[in-house]
């Protein structure tokens, strides 16, 4: 998104025409701020034919937008924080993440399975999901389940599992169907304890370039510090595994706050 001149009468963002489990591109309105958006189709977004784990690239869903960061052509690119590598380009910071509400995985039943939970599928039933952790942690928990790759952006993945009968079920962010209203898609959540969530799940980071300081400042208004801390530690903890989309590695830091006289 690129930034222009104070307003006082700013709009509100815009709306997203389409969406995946990133957010490549998002308006941010803050006060006596006008905001254009701009869409970005990264590598992630037009490679749809190969797993993720075999592309072998980190950056998949950034790189593009952080190059318009860079060359002046925006001002803060908008990122879904579990796509963010550990490592940023020089230059470049995260200048805001935003408070996380919803952190965990959903699953999504073909229309004929509505309701139902993994447990009650049958045996060789197909789950689509394109992670690796996802993958490396249900076929523990259902080993009688069959998993299967799916790609695409939400839409795209929705519309496989309903007009065809090549999944019962598909794995999906439970923050990224409520930011796109369709929350009532969810037949239940998984608990972390069978599925713990990728590193960062359910947070938006804003970056921007370092020396911005008056960017830096209004971002301040998203800024989440609870959200932040706890997503610095997951960070901390797949940057010192070197980790990434090759490597099935999840991670839910929580505050626990001590009680008054406790």
């Amino acid at each position: 998104a690129s930034s222009h001149a104070p307003s006082p009468t700013a709009p509100p963002p815009a709306p997203a025409s389409d969406a995946a489990d990133h957010t490549s591109s998002q308006g941010l309105s803050a006060p006596y701020v006008l905001c254009e958006v701009k869409s970005c189709k990264t590598k992630g977004d037009k490679i749809l034919d190969v797993a993720l784990a075999k592309i072998g690239d980190k950056g998949l869903f950034t790189k593009e937008l952080e190059v318009s960061l860079l060359t002046n052509a925006a001002d803060i690119a908008v990122h879904s924080l579990k796509d963010m590598p550990t490592s940023l380009p020089p230059s470049l910071v995260i200048g805001a993440i935003t408070a996380r509400t919803f952190a965990l995985d959903a699953v999504v039943m073909h229309p004929m399975h509505r309701h139902l939970a993994l447990h009650s599928l049958p045996p060789r039933a197909v789950v689509g999901t394109s992670s690796l952790r996802r993958r490396a942690q249900l076929q523990r928990a259902y080993p009688s389940l069959t998993f299967k790759d799916i790609r695409g952006t939400l839409n795209t993945r929705l519309r496989k599992l309903d007009e065809a009968s090549d999944y019962h079920a598909i794995i999906l962010a439970e923050a990224g169907l409520r930011r796109m209203g369709w929350e009532h898609r969810i037949d239940h959540v998984l608990d972390p304890a069978i599925c713990m969530p990728a590193v960062g799940q359910g947070a938006l980071c804003v970056e921007c370039r370092e020396d911005d300081k008056q960017m830096l400042a209004l971002l301040k208004a998203i800024h989440d510090e609870d959200t932040a801390r706890c997503c610095t530690a997951e960070r901390a903890l797949l940057r010192g595994l070197d980790g990434g989309c090759q490597v099935p590695i999840a991670a839910h830091a929580t505050i626990t706050r001590a009680k008054a006289g406790g």
